[in-house]
């Protein structure tokens, strides 16, 4: 069993950054493809970024393409995800994903998923 718990979130103001972590515990974390994902009030929970279990490869939601990046400390069991130039619509739960496969932006095609943090941006 997997266990996946972020941390990180928080409220900022915009323009700001913050660093979201993921630690997985459970089962040896290099098997694992890691993603990122968000849901807002009202929203679907939709893609951010993932990152392959060596960290070569990694691909980004078009909307955050130069502010957000995705990393991975494979001797920490710990996913990252550095925020910069936040917007207010960038305000959401965010939510870290795992899977024992290619990357993917499907939520539904991750196993394992943590209990998110809320990131709030205000104006």
């Amino acid at each position: 069993q997997v266990q996946l718990v972020e941390s990180g979130g928080g409220l900022v103001q915009a323009g700001g950054s913050l660093r979201l972590s993921c630690l997985q515990s459970g089962r040896a974390f290099v098997m694992y493809t890691m993603g990122w994902f968000r849901q807002a009030p009202g929203k679907d929970r939709e893609f951010v970024a993932n990152i392959n279990w060596s960290g070569e490869d990694s691909n980004h939601a078009d909307f955050v393409k130069g502010r957000f990046t995705v990393s991975r400390d494979n001797a920490k069991n710990t996913v990252y995800l550095q925020m910069n130039s936040l917007k207010p619509e960038d305000t959401a739960v965010y939510y870290c994903a795992a899977r024992r496969a290619t990357l993917s932006v499907d939520p539904f095609g991750y196993d394992y998923w943590g209990q998110g943090t809320q990131v709030t941006v205000s104006s």
